[in-house]
C-alpha cells in the first residue's frame, strides 16, 4: 500500500509507525512538509518517509497512491482535502477536519459533489474499546432512553503548556482549543445522543497560564515540566506569557434536538488528569474514564452494577488502545471498503458544535444552531455541479 503524507507532523509521524506495525505493506512514498517534525519519529523506528515534495500537486502527480494522509495545520485541511478529492484519491485526514464554520459549509459542498466514501477522519476515540463497550451497553437497552450527560476532558500542566507554546495557541490556525482538542469528546457524546445539538451556552477564558502564575516569580526555575512535550511549527518557549489567544478552561451546556442535555468541562492545568463521562438514562447510568480506564454501568431498578470493565494501556497506542484499532479499520476500509465507526459528517457536526461553543463563550449568549444546520444541510445535499 503506497501512501502520501501532507503535513508530516508529530501525529502522522507516530501514526505512520502504527500503520506499518499493523500492515507490513504500508509504505510512505513521499511527503509534503517544509519542516517535518514527525520525520525523526519514523527514522528512529527504521522507517522511510519517501521523497520530499514541494507541493501536494507534485506529490500526487509523481506517485501512484492508495491513500493520502493529511496532518497539516487545521486551517489547511480544507484545501488539502479538496486537492485529494479532485485527484480521485482516498483520504485520511486528522481531526479536526476543518477549522471554521465557513470551511464546514464548503466541505459539505465538496462531499455533495464527490461523495463521502473516500474521506476518512482521525477521530480516534470512536475506536477505543471503552467507547465500543459503552455503545454496546446502550444498544442492549441497559441505559434506556438517554436523558442527560456530564462529561469532561482535563489535561496535565505539561500538556497545557504545550498548547501555549505550539501553533495551536493561535485560533487562526487551530480554530480553538475546544475544536482542536475536545472535538474527540464532543463527537463521542453526539454519537451517544443520536441527535444534533440545537442550543449552546459557554463560559471560559485564561486564568492558569498567565504571568501572575509563573513559578519563576517565586524563584522556582526548574521548568522542564512545561517543556516536556516538544512543539513544532511556530514553536515558542513562552508558557505563562504566551502570545496565543486560546483559553485554558471552558465550560459549556448543550441542548440536543431530542431534548437530551449535556454539560462539558475542559481545563488545561489539572495535575491528576481525567477524561470521564456519566451518561444517565431512563433505565440506568454508565460512568467511565478513558484515562483512569474504567466503565461501570448500573441498572436503575435494582441499583446493581451490571457492567464492570477495566482497561489498561497498550504498548502501541497513545489513545487507550484506539490507535491500532483505527489503523486496522482504516487499512481494511482502503483495501476492501470495510465499515468505519465514524464519518466525515460526524466530524463536521462535532466541529460545528465546538465552534458554536466558542461563539457562545465570546458573545456571552445562547447560540441557536438551527439556522446553521439549515445552511449546512443545504450545502450537504446540493446537486453536484
Amino acid at each position: 500500500m503506497k501512501v502520501g503524507i501532507i503535513g508530516l507532523g508529530f501525529r502522522l509521524g507516530y501514526l505512520g509507525y502504527v500503520f506499518k506495525a499493523i500492515d507490513e505493506s504500508f509504505e510512505i512514498a513521499g511527503y509534503v512538509d517544509p519542516a517535518p517534525a514527525g520525520l525523526a519519529t519514523l527514522t528512529e523506528r527504521g522507517m522511510s518517509a519517501g521523497k520530499a515534495y514541494a507541493s501536494p500537486e507534485e506529490l500526487i502527480a509523481s506517485e501512484k497512491l492508495d491513500l493520502l494522509m493529511i496532518g497539516s495545520p487545521n486551517h489547511m485541511h480544507l484545501d488539502h482535502i479538496r486537492i485529494g478529492l479532485e485527484a480521485g484519491l482516498k483520504i485520511f485526514c486528522e481531526k479536526p477536519i476543518v477549522s471554521t464554520i465557513e470551511q464546514s459549509l464548503e466541505l459539505a459542498g465538496l462531499l455533495a459533489k464527490h461523495g463521502h466514501d473516500r474521506l476518512m477522519v482521525g477521530l480516534v476515540l470512536r475506536y477505543a474499546p471503552l467507547y465500543r463497550d459503552l455503545r454496546a451497553a446502550q444498544a442492549a437497552g441497559t441505559l434506556g432512553q438517554v436523558v442527560s450527560i456530564e462529561a469532561a476532558e482535563h489535561i496535565e500542566p505539561y500538556h497545557g503548556a504545550f498548547f501555549m507554546r505550539d501553533w495551536r495557541r493561535y485560533g487562526r490556525y487551530a480554530g480553538s482549543f475546544m475544536l482542536e482538542k475536545c472535538c474527540h469528546d464532543l463527537d463521542l457524546y453526539n454519537g451517544v445522543v443520536g441527535a444534533r445539538p440545537e442550543r449552546v451556552a459557554s463560559f471560559g477564558g485564561r486564568k492558569s497560564f498567565i504571568p501572575a502564575n509563573d513559578p519563576a516569580r517565586e524563584g522556582i526555575n526548574d521548568l522542564q515540566l512545561f517543556h516536556r512535550k516538544p512543539s513544532g511549527w511556530l514553536g515558542s518557549d513562552k508558557v505563562f506569557d504566551s502570545d496565543g489567544d486560546i483559553i485554558d478552561y471552558q465550560v459549556a451546556i448543550i441542548e440536543y434536538a431530542n431534548g437530551v442535555a449535556m454539560n462539558f468541562h475542559t481545563n488545561l492545568n489539572v495535575p491528576d488528569q481525567f477524561r470521564r463521562f456519566c451518561v444517565m438514562g431512563s433505565r440506568g447510568m454508565a460512568e467511565g474514564d478513558f484515562i483512569r480506564g474504567y466503565l461501570d454501568v448500573h441498572e436503575m431498578l435494582s441499583g446493581k452494577k451490571v457492567v464492570e470493565k477495566r482497561y489498561t494501556a497498550t504498548v502501541l497506542s497513545q489513545h487507550y488502545g484506539a490507535d491500532e484499532q483505527m489503523a486496522t479499520d482504516i487499512l481494511a476500509h482502503v483495501k476492501d471498503g470495510g465499515p468505519l465507526p465514524v464519518s466525515p459528517l460526524d466530524a463536521l457536526e462535532a466541529g460545528i458544535l465546538a465552534l458554536s461553543m466558542d461563539e457562545a463563550r465570546m458573545k456571552r449568549t445562547v447560540v441557536d444552531l438551527r439556522p446553521l444546520w439549515d445552511r449546512f444541510d443545504e450545502a450537504l445535499h446540493a446537486r453536484a455541479a
